[in-house]
């Protein structure tokens, strides 16, 4: 593609530059610019991009998108775009650039506080099992079939995600389900998306350190239900809404759409939990088209919630329900949800729980199973809060675990740049008075993670929450290797 046809629609003197000028990559970093690319300059809450204007344009920049122009040398010869949102102009470009690969495909979109991962992936098994190749662009990783690519941010920017989009259709997918954070919806990296459906989990607090307020951080989700599914071109949208959240009865969808509720009270995908066991979950699924009973491998009635919203949206793919049913049954989980380690002697899991509302959640599940199964067994929850991020969480983590756990070990989650030690007295203020005797502090989340399982007794029940997936633990501005699930593992592999 050149710079007049990716540029079109927009009025530029070619004095200086052949408009036939072919464009060798879209770029955000100024550090991997090559001849021939086009720079965007971001003004993010950490680094300004315009810094590093000088250096794409030495690299061999050919055009400059940007809000300010005074760190351009007058030396550069290229096209240069000034606009007031440039991430919202690099949004329009990188669709164009990539040939807008969504419209292609049968595209999911899928935000709320918790349970995006888990709905995605149930989604990608559902219709994986029903004849439509799928890919995933998620919190873990990118994926489609044995391919992977690693992430570093939930949904990445535009120019990554519309990239990635192409790679998968070129790989044959026909379908991709991609978790949309708020920050990404309000940063506009997804508005050039069509979605054929969008999926609401929920809302609770989480991330207010960016939005300041739940009202912004609502509006920023809302916007894939009424900005995005009113831009898609698709002929139908859908947007499948968890009516038993607040949030999710007063969320607004553009009109094209059509809305399917889920949820437990009244709704169009309506459940009732039958039974629940270390073994799964048994619940019965009223739908427009009749009911049928249900079978999950999975935990909680969180999981429930996430099937169901899977299962709805195999149903807007045009999927039979009695096939996607049958799916439902084969379905093993996601990496660091609720994922049980291997041993003989303990119920141990590894779960990303790392909200108020995720924890209890979690908690609330392997509770009810413990009373039910082995009522005096104890319940072990190791878990810590994440440094330069919402502190107002910290306590209310405490007050979760306070209710739940028997034994409680606060620990170290990614500190990045907070002391440590200040992180859990954070968290440590969120107990009651009764509850701190069964409180244990301990920084380094290895030998906390080790505390819990050396003492906890045959049938007792173990929590690792927080990380879940996550293979690595930032501490300062260093990332190293940290894997909660391999030091569970290996620590049971040396005692058996």
């Amino acid at each position: 593609m050149n710079l007049q046809q990716l540029f079109r629609f927009f009025s530029f003197s070619y004095d200086k530059i052949d408009p036939l000028t072919e464009v060798s990559s879209l770029c955000v970093d100024s550090r991997l610019v090559i001849p021939g690319a086009v720079f965007f300059a971001i003004r993010g809450h950490s680094y300004d991009g315009h810094v590093g204007i000088p250096e794409a344009v030495e690299k061999g920049a050919v055009a400059i998108v940007c809000s300010q122009t005074q760190n351009i040398p007058q030396i550069f010869e290229g096209l240069v775009l000034q606009v007031q949102e440039v991430r919202t102009i690099m949004s329009t470009l990188a669709a164009r650039y990539y040939d807008n690969p969504s419209q292609s495909l049968f595209c999911v979109g899928v935000t709320g506080t918790n349970g995006k991962t888990s709905i995605a992936y149930l989604t990608e098994h559902l219709l994986n099992q029903n004849g439509k190749a799928t890919a995933v662009v998620g919190t873990i990783n990118h994926h489609f079939r044995d391919q992977i690519w690693p992430t570093e941010m939930t949904t990445p920017n535009s120019i990554e995600l519309q990239k990635r989009l192409s790679e998968f259709k070129k790989a044959g997918a026909k379908a991709v389900v991609m978790e949309v954070s708020s920050h990404a919806l309000d940063q506009k990296r997804a508005d050039h998306i069509s979605f054929d459906v969008g999926v609401f989990t929920n809302l609770t607090r989480d991330h207010l350190d960016y939005h300041k307020t739940m009202a912004n951080y609502h509006f920023a989700k809302q916007r894939l239900f009424t900005d995005l599914l009113w831009k898609t071109s698709k002929i139908s949208s859908l947007a499948v809404i968890n009516t038993d959240d607040v949030f999710g009865r007063i969320m607004k969808v553009a009109e094209p759409a059509q809305i399917l509720s889920y949820g437990q009270k009244e709704a169009d995908f309506q459940f009732k939990v039958q039974t629940i066991s270390w073994e799964g979950t048994e619940f019965i699924l009223k739908t427009p088209v009749g009911r049928f009973f249900m079978k999950s491998p999975l935990l909680g009635t969180h999981n429930i919630y996430n099937s169901v919203a899977a299962i709805a949206v195999g149903f807007a793919s045009g999927i039979q329900l009695d096939l996607l049913c049958d799916s439902l049954k084969s379905f093993r989980g996601v990496p660091g949800r609720l994922q049980k380690v291997k041993s003989q002697r303990l119920n141990i899991y590894v779960d990303y729980a790392h909200t108020p509302d995720a924890l209890e959640k979690v908690l609330s599940i392997l509770k009810s199973l413990r009373d039910q199964v082995s009522p005096t067994s104890r319940i072990w929850c190791v878990f810590g809060c994440g440094g330069d991020r919402d502190k107002g969480k910290r306590s209310l983590m405490a007050r979760c675990a306070g209710l739940f756990a028997d034994q409680i070990i606060i620990t170290s989650d990614n500190p990045r740049t907070e002391d440590p030690e200040q992180i859990l007295n954070d968290i440590q203020s969120g107990f009651e008075n009764a509850q701190k005797a069964k409180v244990t502090k301990e920084v380094d989340r290895k030998k906390a993670i080790e505390f819990a399982l050396s003492r906890a007794s045959k049938n007792d029940v173990v929590l690792i929450a927080g990380k879940g997936h996550e293979d690595y633990q930032i501490v300062g501005d260093k990332k190293f290797d940290f894997d909660d699930y391999k030091i569970a593992t290996d620590f049971e592999k040396g005692i058996s």
